[in-house]
């Protein structure tokens, strides 16, 4: 009896090893089709009944070289992971991600749960990250919440950050999302995340939905002072300008400040953006407000100069002189050349703002000698003014702006002036002072 008892043990083992290894090469031919949309697959494997789980099985892709070989963990409905931090998705995760219309539908018709989050994030979330419109209008038509929140405390929303996730915020909204949902960690709602990304179709899509345009957010940020607050790169200053045009037009207050007492116009010269800061000077903003740390927007454009010439900051500095902005102390004027003589435009706006100055041998030394080659004919006239006054047509000039102070952009285009006079008493560029 004993080899038989043998026989049949062996074979058990066999049929089991064949079992496993037929089970593991058809998951791996699961995720291989969930991968590169291959839906035919996809239903072969999940109509088997043996294999119907899959459809809600969690994969942990925490090793990303493992993730690459195709070798993950997984089990159906529960956690594994032998990895401290997970990071966890499902077929309608990777399927909604990837845009795999196909796949996802036979997924859900199969009764695919649409809501499932394992990783703290919801399809629908993963759908919104990637810009998949068609898969949202698919898993919002199979009843995903469309007010989901996910492990950061964002709702699908939130998560529409790029330009073209407009038709996703769209659906969204049309399957009930809450326009004003706040984001748990931030108290951030959709407008503040459009206004920060300068997404201009988002912000019209999100007040013609009643967007609230006054909330503030923990910091203190409206969705004004978010859109200026952001780090701009030159080629999205346009952008920047549309979404806080259209906040301004729908009513928006130039004048609130955050917690640190900062406006909308002491961030947009802290970003260097000269057509926002033209926009908020024009409605009204307050060109001398202070911030908690005691500085005016004329501080926050004179510290970034050299960081932001290709954004113009000269216009910035000449619109605030020309609003009435407090001037530089005139013994901080070497310290400001120091660190602004790569814009000679900003240095001869400052200058004109004066009536006389005083030029040391401390200015000199404080122009690089790069900065003086490349702009010499300017810093010689700048230089020559140590023997020289003025010229009068500038004390003339520097008379009528002290007598008219912020009431300049309103009285100069009034005035029976030829076109030229009025653009040098609102300090023009010229490339030298006299």
């Amino acid at each position: 009896m004993a080899p038989k008892i043998k026989f049949r043990k062996q074979k058990k083992y066999r049929n089991d090893v064949i079992a496993t290894a037929r089970a593991e090469g058809c998951i791996l031919q699961f995720w291989n089709a969930l991968l590169v949309g291959d839906e035919i697959t996809v239903i072969s494997i999940i109509d088997d009944p043996e294999y119907a789980h899959l459809m809600d099985a969690i994969y942990d892709t925490s090793d990303i070289e493992e993730w690459k070989n195709f070798r993950f963990n997984y089990r159906g409905l529960r956690l594994w992971s032998l990895t401290y931090e997970q990071e966890l998705t499902t077929p309608l995760h990777i399927t909604a991600g990837r845009g795999f219309t196909d796949c996802l539908r036979h997924l859900l018709l199969r009764g695919a749960n649409v809501d499932f989050a394992p990783g703290g994030t919801t399809a629908l979330h993963e759908a919104c990250e990637e810009c998949q419109p068609e898969c949202i209008k698919l898993l919002l038509e199979y009843g995903a919440n469309a007010n989901a929140v996910n492990e950061d405390g964002l709702m699908p929303l939130h998560v529409c950050t790029e330009l073209n996730s407009l038709e996703c915020a769209k659906h969204l909204i049309q399957f009930g999302a809450a326009v004003n949902g706040r984001s748990l960690d931030e108290n951030d709602t959709p407008l503040h995340v459009a206004a920060r990304h300068g997404l201009s179709a988002h912000v019209d899509l999100y007040l013609r939905h009643g967007a609230a345009l006054e909330r503030q957010n923990d910091d203190g940020l409206t969705p004004l002072n978010s859109a200026c607050s952001q780090p701009q790169e030159l080629a999205a200053l346009e952008r920047y300008r549309q979404v806080c045009q259209q906040l301004v037009d729908a009513g928006a207050d130039v004048q609130t400040g955050d917690a640190d007492k900062q406006t909308p116009l002491h961030m947009a010269c802290k970003n260097a953006n000269p057509d926002v800061v033209d926009l908020l000077l024009q409605r009204g903003a307050s060109v001398n407000t202070m911030d908690y740390g005691g500085e005016a927007p004329m501080h926050n454009i004179l510290k970034i100069v050299a960081y932001k010439i290709d954004h113009q900051p000269e216009r910035i500095v000449k619109a605030l002189l020309n609003y009435g902005s407090i001037r530089v102390w005139p013994g901080a004027l070497a310290k400001v050349l120091r660190y602004c003589c790569m814009s000679p435009r900003t240095i001869e706006v400052l200058l004109n703002a004066y009536g006389r100055i005083k030029v040391t041998d401390e200015w000199v030394e404080a122009v690089s000698p790069e900065a003086f080659q490349k702009h010499r004919e300017f810093y010689e006239s700048v230089f020559a003014l140590a023997h020289n006054p003025r010229s009068l047509q500038h004390l003339a000039r520097y008379q009528l702006r002290t007598y008219l102070d912020n009431r300049m952009p309103k009285v100069v285009p009034r005035l029976g002036l030829p076109t030229f006079l009025k653009n040098y008493l609102m300090l023009e560029f010229r490339g030298y002072v006299h």
